[in-house]
């Protein structure tokens, strides 16, 4: 099954929550489709229905909103709403290249070397090292930043967040290997 095929949906929605949620878009700067499919995916996520949907990203802004009946039930958590992990403490392990001070950046497919102090991802082309044209990416969402060698990814108070193992993070240092999400983008971390 593709995961990320999306197909049109209708639902009743009381008009008092879409009107919430066309103002969330309006502030947010994103899409309603966008809002309702998070609020989905983290509602099937705090129920514990996440095995058949563990890799799957929430779909791109231009897909409409899904079937959803009518609840009784308060509405799902938002990113915005959802509680942060705290950064991890452990020492950085060694890693082949780590100590070169090169990390890489794995993103559609095409690796970029993170070999500064600052890296940061986001929508701006001209303030971004690395810009990814979606509007549910802010202009400066994250930053990949080096303290004493080790790098760490840090949300840069973006509306939409950093996501690490589905849960929304602020910051983080980066293991080799570690793949973080920031929207619909993987970004998958390599020192080799």
């Amino acid at each position: 099954m593709d995961q990320s095929k999306k197909t049109m949906r209708h639902f009743y929605c009381r008009d008092v929550l879409w009107e919430t949620f066309e103002q969330m878009a309006n502030d947010f700067d994103c899409s309603i489709d966008y809002l309702i499919n998070e609020a989905m995916r983290y509602y099937a996520r705090s129920k514990n229905y996440q095995s058949s949907m563990a890799n799957q990203r929430p779909g791109a802004t231009s897909a409409p909103p899904m079937r959803k009946q009518a609840a009784t039930n308060p509405p799902p958590p938002l990113p915005s709403q959802v509680r942060t992990a705290a950064p991890a403490t452990n020492p950085p392990p060694i890693v082949q290249g780590a100590s070169q001070g090169v990390l890489f950046l794995v993103f559609n497919n095409q690796r970029y070397p993170i070999d500064q102090d600052q890296f940061i991802i986001g929508r701006g082309s001209k303030t971004s090292d690395l810009p990814i044209k979606d509007g549910n990416i802010s202009r400066k969402h994250a930053a990949v930043i080096r303290r004493n060698g080790t790098f760490y990814i840090k949300d840069l108070g973006s509306t939409n967040g950093i996501d690490y193992r589905g849960m929304r993070i602020d910051n983080k240092r980066i293991d080799e290997g570690d793949i973080f999400h920031i929207c619909d983008y993987q970004l998958r971390f390599t020192y080799r």
